[in-house]
């Protein structure tokens, strides 16, 4: 399969494109510095590219976009989104966070810890996880991320299935990478948001 991986210098971006090569896939890995990506391989292309740039963010037709993005400035998840649904890729599997926008209420209490954490940075989140769900894509909603492997007793849900948000409960960037990789093979949730979970929660 033909994906694009934005953000690919990022952890959860590494982690999506090392995985992808190791899947057999043929990867196009964009960052604003493609030297970051410290990969080798011969289904590897980096391209330099910067979502607040449109132009520069170009799709092979056919392609699956897998967005590692993740930002501490206000706008620059939305102008990825856009950027992302003009170049018309086939599908967009977007990076979320679990209790904002369309996963606050399964969230429960906990989801008011991340109100007060990212500021002014929610409704930047929350408008850029519509645009890819208006464009069909799926958005994967995360909870607090860790660095540990793959999870063995990983499993994606819907929101219908989602537990409550909890701090303590962390899962991996390698855990989301794979369910992001999974559903990019085998769609399960297009127009919808997904949970990756691991043994310990999200």
């Amino acid at each position: 399969m033909n994906l694009t991986v934005l953000a690919a210098s990022g952890r959860t971006g590494l982690a999506l494109t090392r995985q992808a090569l190791e899947r057999g896939h043929t990867v196009t890995a964009i960052a604003r510095d493609p030297r970051k990506i410290g990969l080798d391989h011969p289904d590897l292309r980096t391209v330099a590219g910067d979502v607040t740039d449109p132009a520069s963010i170009t799709v092979a037709a056919g392609a699956v976009v897998l967005s590692g993005l993740g930002t501490d400035r206000a706008g620059v998840l939305l102008d990825g989104a856009k950027a992302v649904v003009a170049a018309g890729p086939a599908r967009i599997i977007w990076l979320g966070a679990y209790g904002t926008g369309p996963s606050f209420a399964a969230a429960g209490d906990g989801a008011r810890v991340l109100e007060k954490f990212l500021g002014d940075r929610l409704a930047d989140k929350v408008a850029a996880d519509e645009t890819v769900l208006a464009a069909g894509g799926t958005v994967f909603h995360a909870g607090v991320l860790s660095d540990e492997p793959i999870s063995p007793s990983r499993r994606t849900v819907g929101l219908e299935d989602a537990p409550p948000f909890d701090l303590g409960a962390k899962v991996s960037r390698e855990t989301v990478a794979a369910a992001m990789l999974d559903e990019a093979e085998s769609p399960r949730f297009p127009g919808a948001v997904a949970l990756p979970l691991d043994h310990l929660g999200v």
